[in-house]
């Protein structure tokens, strides 16, 4: 299965959804009574959970192409270093 368009990962401006979510009651409890903004939570966190699995699938994904070009680049030196003067 390839990667999601990195375009998925643009969350902000979509539409909310109502869905059906099961919750530990004690936290939920918890929450209501600090006041927190469950939806919100859950969004900003799954944002950030769905984040990070997509740049991780992608270092998975790309991580033969990356050695390959390591590997090309310690062997045949890096592409243009003839005109570098550093």
């Amino acid at each position: 299965m390839g990667l999601m368009d990195i375009r998925m990962l643009e969350f902000h401006g979509a539409p909310m959804k109502p869905i059906t979510l099961s919750l530990n009651s004690k936290i939920l409890e918890a929450a209501r009574e600090m006041q927190i903004d469950i939806s919100e939570t859950v969004n900003e966190l799954l944002a950030v959970e769905l984040t990070r699995r997509y740049w991780e699938r992608w270092m998975l994904e790309s991580k033969p192409a990356i050695d390959a070009y390591n590997e090309r680049i310690t062997r045949e030196g890096l592409p243009l270093s003839k005109y570098r003067n550093f």
